[in-house]
Formats: C-alpha cells, structure tokens, sequence
C-alpha cells in the first residue's frame, strides 16, 4: 500500500477508535482536495475535559502501530477544555465540546469533504 493509503488507513483506524472509546459524532474527513496542509481530519465530540484527555492517551498509545507522529504546535495559550488538537501531521484529531463544535463548525467549513466513517 502506498504512503497515502497507509495515512488514509490511519486515519480510518483513529476515527473508529474514537467511536470505541465514546467519543461521539466522529467524522473522518478526506481535506486532501481541499487544503494542502493536511489529508485528513478527525472531528469528534466529547463531554467533558476526562474524556478528552483519555481520547488523547488512546491516540497517542496507537501512534506507533499506525506509524504516525505528534507534531509539535506552538500556541499562545494553553488546550482548553472545549477544542485539543493534535497534530499528526497529514492527519489533524479535533477533540471538542458540543458548545465548541457548533460554534466553530468545521464540517461547514470542510463542506464536501468526504466522511470516510459514513462513506458520504
């Protein structure tokens, strides 16, 4: 499978892993047509800071098998408890509050990107 596939794959794998552990309303949207900074983006909503950070840790203990990376970001202050982004590179994980998904609405702004969990 070629590197694209396998960050496809990837991201796949990180959306149902979100819906395993609870996270709910998880989208796994192909962006690769849309912007040139990343392939993918995982959206998912939490309901509280506990569940975000436990996502966090089941992303980041799958990390190795998926052969993906924390890139570091710079941010002027620091996570909230509404939206963590972690950055993998061709793949973004968003974890949100429903207030936080609503009022940011990145699948508006991703509009026609294609789900890859729902195949829409």
């Amino acid at each position: 499978m070629e590197a694209k596939g396998n960050t496809r794959e990837a991201a796949i794998r990180l959306g149902r892993l979100l819906v395993e552990h609870n996270a709910s309303n998880v989208k796994v949207l192909d962006v690769s047509g849309i912007t040139s900074w990343a392939d993918y983006f995982i959206i998912a909503t939490v309901t509280s800071a506990t569940q975000s950070r436990g996502l966090q840790r089941y992303v980041h203990e799958s990390l190795g098998e998926l052969a993906l990376e924390i890139r570091p970001t710079k941010r002027k202050a620091p996570d909230g408890d509404e939206w963590t982004l972690i950055d993998l590179g061709d793949v973004i994980v968003h974890l949100m509050t429903a207030t936080a998904r609503s009022f940011y609405d990145l699948e508006k702004l991703w509009f026609g990107a294609p789900d890859l969990l729902s195949g829409t």
